[in-house]
């Protein structure tokens, strides 16, 4: 699996999961939304299921569902601050379009 989380990103994701727990790692994902039909989902992995693959980014643990991979490869996911505004940023190489208001895309 070659999904990249640079620098910022891997501290953002530590910071997130700090004093939870019950988290094993990042899950990753897409699923159908949009106008352009696919969309990011992030969250906290609670456990690695069967259908899940998980691989590690320096100290974290990423968790993706087998059905997301082939949407993901090659994907980099960066933190960025915006004045008051932060998120996390996904440099997708599979993405073909896009939606104008950049929340969901095609592959």
């Amino acid at each position: 699996m070659n999904i990249q989380l640079t620098p910022r990103a891997v501290e953002h994701v530590r910071r997130r999961l700090r004093g939870q727990e019950q988290a094993v790692g990042l899950r990753l994902g897409v699923r159908t939304s949009g106008c352009s039909g696919f969309s990011y989902t992030v969250g906290v992995a609670d456990a690695v299921g069967a259908d899940d693959q998980a691989f590690q980014v320096e100290d974290l643990t990423v968790v993706v569902d087998r059905q997301s991979l082939p949407f993901l490869e090659g994907m980099e996911v960066d933190f960025v601050r915006e004045g008051l505004n932060e998120r996390l940023t996904f440099r997708n190489p599979n993405v073909k379009e896009q939606c104008g208001c950049g929340e969901s895309f095609a592959v």
